[in-house]
């Protein structure tokens, strides 16, 4: 029998999750978040910790130890940092991971000042964003060097923009634009991979309320550089026998995809290569054992922490599962229907 999930706690633990600012390299507030809401748990001997490198690390102890995992998501999302103050006071930007311009172009954003704490908005456009001005405007390639951050303050010189406190290396934000509609799809920014990170939280309440442990000892990694390429290359508690990542089931409406929004996505291969076959044919067995919707699918252009690890020289089984994303690294799209069939799959993983 499926078991019971908690989904409003879910959806509002998602929402304030998506608000909360965490591009790579900036996690101390998404950290903050988590600890508070997985403390509110109150699960009897639960122990949380961060990693020299910022991950927050959570280890729940099960019936036995004598095989133990890990399931990781990670709390990074995309973003950018300043790299020239221009001389029209406006920002020169450098990507935090990897996306087209053309997919964050008109989106406002919060430039945060590391040097004083302080916060401006803005919103990005191309440096010939009006139709009446330039026919640049719609031709005009989408590149690094010609768009720019236009900061809601009055500022017409690098000299002005400076003097604001903002500067070379200061963060930048994408507004999440957060929307759960009432035929239960789930639209925002950064669904990749918070998404993933509400799916074990949703475990962990689900447990919690059902007052149960674990089959093994669980550490829960909440990884915090998985969009530069090294998240949980380093971190992972050194006794874990398999890792369990839990990832976006990526472009859902891309060709040659099998996911969809409505089911959790079981990963056979990505651009690093197979994932452990056993740990495959368990996952399937699960959802086949408890009426989880799923859909096994390959992803050529995509790696996750799984992939870090074992490249970091991890000799432990490692498994991908998700829920569906459409429109990966772009403003994302999935239902609750998949978010749900993810943790249903997590729980019985857990439970087995």
């Amino acid at each position: 029998m499926p078991m019971q999930i908690n989904m409003p706690r879910v959806l509002d633990f998602l929402t304030g999750l998506l608000n909360t600012p965490s591009p790579t390299g900036y996690h101390q507030e998404v950290n903050a978040y988590l600890y508070r809401l997985l403390q509110s748990l109150n699960f009897p001997g639960l122990i949380l910790k961060e990693t020299t490198k910022g991950a927050l690390l959570v280890t729940l102890e099960g019936q036995q130890s004598t095989s133990p995992r890990t399931v990781v998501a990670h709390v990074d999302t995309l973003g950018a940092m300043v790299r020239e103050v221009k001389s029209n006071g406006r920002l020169l930007l450098t990507q935090i991971g990897g996306y087209a311009w053309n997919a964050v172009e008109g989106e406002n954003v919060t430039i945060y000042c590391i040097r004083n704490g302080r916060r401006y908005r803005g919103s990005i456009q191309t440096v010939n964003p009006s139709i009446h001005t330039s026919k640049e405007m719609r031709k005009g390639k989408r590149e690094d060097e010609r768009m720019e951050v236009r900061i809601d303050a009055r500022t017409k010189s690098k000299e002005e923009t400076l003097a604001l406190g903002i500067d070379v290396g200061d963060f930048v934000f994408f507004d999440p634009r957060v929307e759960i509609t009432d035929t239960g799809f789930i639209k925002s920014r950064h669904l990749d991979d918070k998404a993933g990170v509400a799916a074990m939280y949703g475990a962990l309440l689900a447990l919690r309320e059902a007052d149960l442990q674990p089959r093994q000892r669980t550490h829960f990694f909440f990884s915090n550089y998985e969009e530069v390429g090294h998240g949980a290359s380093a971190g992972i508690p050194p006794e874990t026998t398999e890792l369990l990542v839990i990832d976006m089931a990526a472009s859902t409406t891309g060709e040659h995809q099998n996911s969809d929004e409505f089911s959790v996505g079981i990963c056979a291969k990505d651009s690093t290569g197979p994932y452990d076959l056993e740990m495959r044919r368990k996952l399937i067995q699960l959802c086949e054992e408890h009426n989880i919707p799923y859909k096994v699918d390959t992803y050529p252009h995509y790696g996750s922490d799984g992939s870090a690890f074992l490249r970091a020289g991890g000799n432990v089984r490692v498994g991908l599962i998700g829920p569906g994303v459409d429109a990966s690294h772009a403003y994302e799209r999935t239902h609750r229907d998949s978010l749900e069939a993810t943790i249903q799959l997590l729980l019985q993983y857990l439970l087995s």
